[in-house]
């Protein structure tokens, strides 16, 4: 049986709170980086080929609703099932559930898309480990969080999801 914490994790992989919510540290940043001119005006300045972050949430703890520039690919590694809700410009939500349950219709890889707002919580207790990988690489000059009052205004249809995940 595995006994692993949370608090174990938090301390063997030394994570920090994330403003989102959640715990994190950036494992990987690439050394390289795409010049702007490259990449489409949305980044407004040259980003790393790629980051990679771990990810701890705890249960009663969210991973608040945001986005950013970059389509973000979120692997599972330990823990319980992870939702990860998605709501796309179009207003359509999407949840991406992380797990290794695959009967239950768990997946080890899900992809965010770039621009859509998401956030995350457990699917049951304890905790989830995941990490996830950006490309172009993240950098907090692409991220936004959301504030309900907006959401709820663009995607009335969702105000209890929002509501339920954002801080603001």
């Amino acid at each position: 049986m595995d006994t692993t914490t949370a608090q174990a994790l938090i301390e063997q992989l030394a994570l920090a709170r994330h403003p989102e919510g959640g715990w994190f540290r950036e494992t990987y940043r690439a050394s390289e980086q795409v010049p702007a001119q490259a990449l489409p005006a949305r980044f407004g300045g040259a980003r790393a080929f790629s980051t990679a972050i771990h990810f701890l949430l705890e249960a009663g703890d969210i991973s608040a609703l945001h986005r950013i520039r970059s389509d973000e690919v979120w692997h599972f590694y330990a823990g319980s099932a992870l939702n990860v809700h998605c709501i796309l410009p179009d207003g359509v939500h999407q949840v991406l559930r992380l797990g290794a349950n695959h009967a239950a219709g768990e997946q080890f890889q899900a992809v965010a898309p770039a621009g859509c707002w998401f956030g995350a919580e457990l699917a049951g207790d304890g905790f989830a480990l995941v990490g996830c990988t950006v490309a172009p690489g993240f950098d907090f000059a692409d991220f936004e969080m959301g504030e309900a009052r907006p959401l709820c205004d663009r995607y009335p249809q969702h105000d209890a999801l929002i509501t339920r995940l954002t801080r603001a």
